[in-house]
């Protein structure tokens, strides 16, 4: 009897530690301490507790494994089991991600809310799509506003960004920046310090809370509030390797997903006003667009919607029209 007990137990202890071998290694391009570094620490913190530690979330901040850019092909391969990437990273292979980049489209909160939320067209249409890459969307996290940066004078109207180089993030973004008579740069978001330190643009184009946590007032000092586009980050995970989880530990991982992305989306506002209060106590000017300037804008877009739909059809005109009712 002895044995067998001691034998169930170290059965036990062994099937315990496997369990807890179960990687979930997350790639990340921004710090630890910035707004989806806390927040994925927030979801390892949930996914371990309410696993018991079957899985193992471990995250590698700052691209130290890939930048953003490579994150959705290090995901749909399997080499990596979760990563964090810019929503239009997936513009190649799912054009219509790119319609948080229409130019004043998302101009309020309430607006956004609704399209990221469970059951709409937009975000239904969005991870269908990305799905078709070998990984899926787990959780979406709030990054805010896009925003301007410059040095000295601040990009009021679309002749400011005329014959200027501009940071873009997207090929969506760069369509608005052309559409204003400037040359876009694809810069990853972990290179963009060096490229406007090293003057490889002129204008900066980011989140704020990216000002903040790059420190980004050492090499820029106006922010022109522009919010011209809004940036959704996500959280997407390899599906054969999600798909080979029991059922039970991907209902505790959706959990731990769930409490991550309503926490990120509740602070949002919160972060946006702590990076601008840091921004100004560390000398940058913040400048405001007048309903004047916004019309100015209004003006040249245009082709950033036309191309918009010629790359999605169908599929990106009916996101239009749902966010449009």
């Amino acid at each position: 009897m002895k044995t067998l007990l001691l034998g169930a137990a170290l059965g036990a202890l062994i099937a315990g530690a496997s369990a807890a071998q179960e990687k979930m290694r997350i790639s990340l391009q921004l710090p630890l301490t910035s707004h989806l570094g806390e927040n994925l620490s927030l979801f390892e913190k949930e996914v371990e507790d309410r696993t018991g530690g079957a899985i193992d979330v471990e995250i590698y901040d700052s691209a130290t494994l890939y930048k953003d850019k490579e994150v959705p092909a290090a995901v749909g391969s399997g080499a990596i089991e979760a990563g964090v990437a810019s929503l239009t990273r997936y513009v190649g292979d799912a054009p219509v991600v790119d319609v948080f980049y229409m130019p004043f489209l998302f101009n309020t909160e309430d607006k956004v809310r609704a399209a990221v939320s469970e059951g709409n067209t937009v975000r239904e249409t969005i991870e269908e799509a990305v799905a078709e890459t070998g990984g899926q969307i787990l959780y979406w996290q709030a990054y805010g506003g896009a925003i301007l940066l410059s040095q000295g004078d601040p990009i009021r109207r679309p002749e400011d960004l005329e014959g200027k180089k501009v940071r873009v993030f997207g090929k969506t973004l760069g369509d608005f920046v052309t559409a204003a008579g400037g040359a876009p740069t694809l810069i990853s978001g972990s290179e963009q310090y060096l490229a406007y330190q090293r003057g490889t643009v002129d204008v900066g184009m980011t989140g704020v809370s990216g000002v903040k946590s790059r420190k980004l007032w050492e090499v820029m000092d106006t922010i022109t509030v522009t919010n011209h586009a809004d940036i959704e980050f996500v959280v997407v995970v390899n599906t054969e390797w999600w798909n080979g989880l029991s059922e039970e530990i991907r209902t505790q991982i959706s959990e731990a997903a769930a409490v991550a992305q309503e926490d990120v989306r509740d602070r949002m506002s919160q972060i946006e006003a702590e990076a601008y209060a840091a921004a100004e106590e560390n000398g940058m000017t913040i400048v405001e667009l007048s309903d004047e300037d916004l019309a100015a804008w209004a003006e040249v877009v245009q082709p950033v919607y036309d191309n918009y739909v010629a790359a999605t059809g169908d599929a990106g005109q009916k996101i239009l029209d749902s966010v449009a009712d």
